[in-house]
């Protein structure tokens, strides 16, 4: 059995045409009634920044959890959003995008390594206080395109730093769709090798070039948590390379049949949210 995270978040954030509120709501309530393991729903982050997350908090107000298996995330980059999400109960689980790239952190959310450490703590002691579940992300999780040190063994001692927080899933992000199947498996077989009850996940950014392969390889290294949005559609805006997509429900999901891999997802509301054509 695979976790499947769907991220609309990912998918809404890039696009250039603001989404109306009630149109992500209606999408996102579809989306809860699919089976995922959870639905990142929206972030609170600078609207300046990030326009199509501005409505959030209203998206929050507007879904309907009742009868839904899934989680409910978002994801935060600072203490002050830290504080915003935590008034929202049907908030389960809060993402935020580490990288042990300075560079990279400098860019996507103006922080330094250290500032983003303490943000970690301080989001961390915020859902220890209020029943909610941080998610650490490892942004560039596959190497550095900046010119920053980066070493499997870098990522081993700030993993190792993550669970003296009392943290437990780190979802790994290859955010310029740039690594290897190859690099994707020594990373994962490595981490795997020594923190064995640990959670790590993919995700994935990737044109159709080689993006099963990664999947395949992520899997076969022992990934059960896959990040997906449906049809691909997303990216980083402070990446520089924001129109390299997400990996696709679709494609996931045909690689899981065609491998024999169980999900929880429900095919009859799938096509109804694949439909609804938000996007």
């Amino acid at each position: 059995m695979v976790k499947i995270i769907e991220t609309p978040r990912d998918g809404f954030q890039g696009l250039p045409q603001l989404i109306p509120t009630n149109k992500k709501i209606e999408y996102i309530n579809l989306l809860l009634q699919c089976g995922f393991d959870t639905v990142e729903v929206g972030s609170f982050v600078s609207p300046k920044a990030i326009p199509q997350m501005a409505d959030t908090a209203e998206v929050l107000d507007g879904i309907n959890i009742v009868n839904s298996k899934s989680k409910i995330a978002v994801l935060v980059a600072t203490k002050r959003g830290g504080e915003h999400a935590m008034s929202f109960p049907q908030i389960d689980q809060i993402f935020f995008p580490f990288s042990t790239s300075p560079t990279f952190l400098k860019r996507n959310i103006n922080q330094t390594l250290e500032q983003a450490d303490k943000t970690i703590d301080e989001l961390q002691n915020m859902c220890m206080s209020n029943g909610k579940e941080l998610i650490v992300y490892f942004s560039m999780g596959f190497g550095s395109a900046y010119g920053d040190d980066w070493s499997i063994e870098l990522l081993h001692q700030w993993v190792r730093k993550m669970l003296k927080k009392g943290l437990s899933i780190f979802p790994f992000s290859d955010i310029l769709g740039e690594a290897s199947p190859e690099m994707i498996s020594k990373v994962f077989e490595s981490l795997s090798s020594e923190f064995q009850n640990t959670e790590f996940g993919l995700h994935l950014h990737s044109i159709d070039n080689h993006r099963m392969e990664k999947v395949d390889a992520a899997y076969k290294a022992g990934i059960r948590r896959f990040d997906t949005v449906i049809n691909g559609l997303g990216g980083c805006p402070q990446s520089g390379k924001e129109l390299v997509g997400n990996l696709p429900l679709e494609s996931f999901l045909a690689y899981c049949e065609q491998n024999n891999i169980p999900t929880n997802i429900y095919k009859q509301y799938m096509k109804r949210a694949i439909e609804y054509g938000i996007y």
